[in-house]
């Protein structure tokens, strides 16, 4: 009877630590969410910002290899 007692009690301890890290992980993303929900990154860039790419009026077939090449 006692060991039953002690299996119940084990039980109990690893479902309540599973249960408090659970609810630690879950209000962490969303506590994260609510950070980076605010952050626009579409905003147009402030301080001097220099355009990288230009589209050129290339063939598209050279643009499709280029996307398939590079993972872009």
């Amino acid at each position: 009877m006692k060991n039953w007692l002690n299996i119940v009690v084990e039980f109990f301890k690893v479902l309540l630590i599973f249960v408090i890290c659970t609810l630690f992980f879950y209000f962490g993303l969303r506590f994260m969410h609510e950070e980076y929900d605010q952050f626009h990154r579409y905003d147009k860039p402030k301080g001097n910002a220099v355009k990288v790419s230009d589209v050129e009026d290339g063939n598209w077939l050279d643009r499709l290899s280029i996307f398939f090449r590079l993972g872009e």
